[in-house]
């Protein structure tokens, strides 16, 4: 018997994959998510044994374990983790599978996961697998004697998903990057808010307080999953003082799984085109020296992209009446103001606004300050302003919606797009630096 690094582990594979698409300008997308009709493994430690209600799934090479994953998709409009792959046979039953009479796992390579570890989602894309309406086997093997366990559909809101994205391909030009803060409660603003992200494409941010009162898991599952949570699969979030209302936060963990970064820690980075694009937490030590901090400096001097953004929870530049601004936060926005970042996103203050840039003594600075937005109006109510801050060149509040950012080679455009009914607006354009 082999060790494991990734014992019981990982939440069970998230498999993505894309309906055919038909080009438009319009960009519309939406997503279906199935669970598995039959997941079970085989070994041939085991050779006469069906492993059908196991709640897991296994990989490995010593004692050899496949394991085995079939969908059926309808209503469908146009270390090592292990080998996922196409089978030709759809017609075994999770019941009577064995290694004896297991079927052939002889189609094409659908992908591959390497290095695996506890408690995270795993993403295979599938594309050109799934294409429509039918049903799907898929093998997983594994040439490594240390393999990995994934949960099986047995384990409830941790089993396998086959996600069905299906819609219109976006049209070509820069990454959309779309977003706001302070989402989903028991109120409709959320469901206003999600219909926007229904009409545009790109990569979905957060800005914290994803769900009210306490980010608990039934919270997620009842007032963000059925809104927002559709666009789950493209989400990037950070986190909020509600969220955390939770201990360790661990409903939004569990609900975002990789998406939100290394588990309990809350910060991360990806790049987008030309950008580089830091997602962090305001809700644990940012003091200059703290390992938050020391992470996003060496982040950032190894960041080869031109251009720089950021975003988290609590506002070091607000009027918002409710909150004032988080002084705690300067060390973050020195750190990028050092690296010559360009653009950073704020919520918590349920409102909009726009600053001029600035450096990170609130300063007016037109030659490498950062552009900063408050970006809380994603769906819970509406709060006031206070006195009114220097440098704020916009505001509006009572009009919930979301903040869309066109990322060019070398700047980037901002509009504000407001919910259904409302005629509130704001745009622009800024350099990078």
């Amino acid at each position: 018997m082999s060790r494991r690094r990734a014992p019981l582990a990982v939440l069970s594979t998230v498999i993505v994959t894309a309906a055919t698409l038909t080009a438009s300008t319009a960009a519309q997308a939406a997503t279906t998510t199935f669970t598995p009709v039959a997941d079970t493994y085989v070994d041939n430690g085991s050779t006469g044994t069906n492993h059908g209600t196991s709640g897991q799934l296994g990989v490995d090479n010593s004692p050899v374990k496949r394991s085995l994953i079939k969908f059926t998709v309808s209503g469908a409009e146009s270390p090592n983790g292990g080998t996922f792959r196409a089978m030709s046979n759809v017609s075994w039953t999770e019941t009577a599978v064995t290694w004896n009479n297991q079927p052939a796992i002889d189609g094409a390579t659908l992908g591959s996961l390497g290095q695996v570890v506890r408690n995270a989602w795993y993403e295979v894309d599938v594309t050109g697998y799934v294409t429509g309406n039918g049903t799907f086997s898929i093998g997983v093997t594994s040439s490594s004697t240390d393999g990995a366990d994934y949960d099986s559909r047995e384990s409830g809101s941790t089993a396998p998903q086959l996600v069905v994205t299906s819609g219109t391909t976006p049209p070509p030009g820069d990454p959309v990057w779309v977003g706001a803060g302070d989402i989903a409660d028991s109120g409709s603003g959320d469901t206003a808010t999600a219909a926007l992200l229904d009409t545009i494409q790109g990569t979905v941010w957060t800005t914290g307080d994803n769900v009210y009162p306490d980010g608990t898991a039934s919270q997620f599952s009842t007032y963000y999953e059925p809104t927002w949570g559709r666009h789950k699969a493209r989400t990037r979030p950070s986190p909020g003082n509600h969220d955390y209302h939770t201990s360790g936060a661990t409903g939004y963990y569990d609900y975002f799984g990789a998406q939100a970064g290394p588990s309990a820690r809350g910060y991360y980075s990806y790049d987008l085109g030309n950008w580089h694009i830091v997602s962090l937490n305001s809700n644990i030590s940012m003091a200059a020296g703290s390992a938050q901090e020391q992470w996003l400096r060496q982040d950032l001097a190894a960041n080869t992209k031109p251009c720089t953004a950021a975003y988290w929870h609590h506002p070091l530049f607000t009027s918002g009446a409710n909150h004032a601004p988080s002084t705690a936060t300067r060390p973050l926005f020195q750190a990028l103001y050092d690296a010559n970042a360009d653009l950073v996103v704020f919520g918590h203050n349920h409102q909009y606004e726009r600053f001029a840039p600035q450096n990170p003594s609130g300063g007016l600075d037109t030659a490498r300050g950062i552009r900063s937005f408050v970006a809380g109006m994603g769906g819970a109510g509406a709060y006031g302003f206070g006195t009114i801050r220097p440098n704020s060149e916009a505001r509006n509040t009572g009009t919930r919606g979301v903040l869309k950012f066109t990322l060019h080679d070398n700047s980037f455009d901002w509009q504000f797009v407001p919910e259904a009914g409302k005629t509130y607006t704001d745009s622009g354009t800024t350099d990078c630096h």
